[in-house]
Order: C-alpha cells, then structure tokens, then sequence
C-alpha cells in the first residue's frame, strides 16, 4: 500500500520535474544567444576605445606638429565594431531554432556552446583587431602616414577569424 502511494507520487511529480528541466535547459540555450551578443559587443566596445585612445594621441601629436589630422585613423577605430554583428547574425539563426521546443531541449547543450563559442571568438577577434590597429596608428603616425595598406590587410587576417568562427557556427545550428 504505502509503496503504491510513492509510486503514485513519483507518477505525479515526474511529469512537473521533467517540465521544469525542460525549462532549464531551454533558458540555458536561449541564454547563450545574449551572451554571445553581449561578448561580441564587450569586444568590439574595448577595441574600438583600445584603437581610439591610439588615435587620440596621434592627432595630438600630430596638432602640436601643426600637421592635418589624418582621417585614416577613422578606419582603423571603427573596424572592431565588424564583431558584433557576426555575433548578432549567429544569434538571429539560433533564435529560429527556439521555435521549436522540442529541438530547442534536445540541443541545449549545442545550442549553449554555439554561442558560447560566438561570443569568446568574437570578442577575442575585435579585441586583438584593435591591438593591431593601434600599433597600427602609432605606426602611421610616426611614418608620416606609410604603411595604410598593409594595416588594414592585417587587420582583415585578424577579422577573418571572427568571419570564419561566424560562418562555421551557423553550420552547426541545428535545422528545425
């Protein structure tokens, strides 16, 4: 009798915890998408102030020089912010598959390392951006404005790795 009333409980609860791990597992997966665009936006914010503070002492330098304020440091600054909407495309894909709960439960943990991974790529990618962009600014500061070309295309090989963690996360989201 009494273990026919625990089994009758154990019937009654299963059905209430298996909902709420769904629930879990669900906000988990849906969690990782704004993770992944607040990563990639913390990165790109920290290199493009990373890049800007370059910037800003070498137009200084360059005022007390009596020299034009070059332009070419705009493109260097802003490059950074290029992340964070490969984040945001990789989540708008993800958040398609949250529709469907069912798969959206069965790929949690997928679904957290895609985004998981996203963010720490993207952030990690307009990061070191702007480290190459403000050696970069210093560069053409003190070189009279040489060497834009190059900047730029190493400052691409290091978005390209954004590009690519970008292109081969949207690969893995599962269909619906």
């Amino acid at each position: 009798m009494m273990q026919d009333l625990i089994v009758s409980h154990v019937a009654n609860a299963l059905p209430v915890l298996l909902a709420a791990t769904d629930t879990f597992w669900r906000f988990l997966a849906e969690a990782s998408t704004v993770m992944s665009l607040g990563m990639a936006g913390l990165g790109s914010a920290v290199g493009i102030g990373i890049a800007g503070q370059a910037a800003a002492g070498a137009w200084a330098k360059e005022a007390r020089a009596g020299r034009n304020l070059s332009f070419a440091y705009i493109i260097l600054v802003g490059m950074p912010i290029s992340q964070t909407l490969y984040a945001m495309i990789v989540m708008v894909n993800m958040r398609a598959v949250f529709a469907n709960a069912e798969v959206t439960v069965a790929d949690a943990g997928l679904l957290t390392g895609i985004g998981l991974a996203t963010g720490l790529a993207e952030m990690l990618s307009a990061w070191m951006q702007a480290l190459v962009g403000a050696a970069g600014i210093r560069a053409l500061s003190e070189g009279e404005g040489k060497g834009l070309a190059f900047i730029i295309i190493t400052m691409g090989i290091v978005e390209t790795v954004g590009i690519f963690a970008m292109v081969f996360l949207l690969g893995m989201i599962p269909a619906v």
